[in-house]
């Protein structure tokens, strides 16, 4: 069993929630995990392995046993992306990934590369349940390792920086907010990525993230449209997936190797594996 001080109750309710949320049993999720805001890429990584599709009452999800990998779409924002690491860290889970989406905010950007968010700038709210504002919302160590090594190995065009991480839409047409956005010098902008990593800090959940650049936002035609997104997803979603699981597998061996940044629950030998 995980070596962890948990309530039974509250661990028995967060396994019933995703059980509810995304339907099926919780057995059936893999060490490796996962998270992403985009039902397609749960059904390419499906039907690229032959595995069933699951689908709960908010999250839709596939399991692939031979590569020991599961994918869960937990949909968009801050306070779904509180949830799903809440529930999911119940589970013993060893290295999870988000592969999200970001507005590049610099000149240089094209749609289609990488991002990979060291951190995030907490202006969502969200994160202001697990940590007072002055706690820094990092990325998992380990795990950004794991990305980068993967990146330089597939010879990938990539950034390295910080996002924004906001709950407001339309955001593009408040030239306030940009004002101020412009002023953190932030690489990017998403929804998720600040609620993630300080939820996944709170919990020891090892979490990082390969957030693929869709659209250029503060170019006057670069907001992303119905056209450009579908787009996007019929040219980059199998390349983003495959990555993932390649960055999950490298994460894993690293922790064999106990590479510095993981979290100890993630290098007992006495974590019991998911069936």
């Amino acid at each position: 069993m995980i070596r962890m001080e948990q309530n039974p109750l509250e661990a028995e309710i967060a396994r019933q929630t995703l059980e509810r949320y995304s339907g099926c049993e919780v057995g059936q999720f893999h060490s490796n995990l996962i998270l992403t805001n985009f039902p397609r890429y749960v059904d390419y990584f499906a039907a690229s392995r032959n595995v069933p599709v699951f689908e709960g009452s908010m999250f839709k999800v596939a399991h692939c046993p031979k590569d020991e990998v599961s994918i869960l779409d937990f949909k968009i924002g801050s306070p779904a992306a509180a949830l799903v690491v809440d529930i999911c860290s119940f589970l013993p889970i060893r290295a999870s990934i988000l592969l999200g989406m970001c507005g590049g905010l610099r000149r240089r950007y094209h749609v289609g590369e990488y991002l990979v968010p060291v951190a995030s700038i907490r202006g969502e709210g969200t994160s202001d349940y697990y940590f007072p504002i002055e706690v820094p919302a990092l990325a998992n160590f380990l795990m950004q390792k794991a990305v980068t090594d993967v990146l330089e190995k597939e010879q990938a065009t990539y950034h390295i920086g910080i996002t924004y991480t906001t709950n407001m839409r339309f955001w593009e047409f408040n030239e306030d907010f940009k004002n101020r956005l412009k002023v953190t010098k932030a690489q990017g902008i998403e929804m998720e990525c600040a609620t993630l990593f300080a939820a996944s800090y709170k919990r020891k959940f090892t979490l990082g993230a390969l957030l693929l650049v869709s659209d250029l936002p503060l170019n006057q035609d670069g907001i992303k449209t119905k056209q450009s997104s579908q787009m996007i997803y019929d040219t980059y979603s199998a390349d983003h997936v495959e990555k993932g699981i390649k960055i999950l597998k490298a994460a894993r061996e690293m922790q064999s190797r106990q590479v510095k940044g993981a979290y100890h629950r993630n290098l007992s030998p006495t974590v019991e594996e998911p069936k």
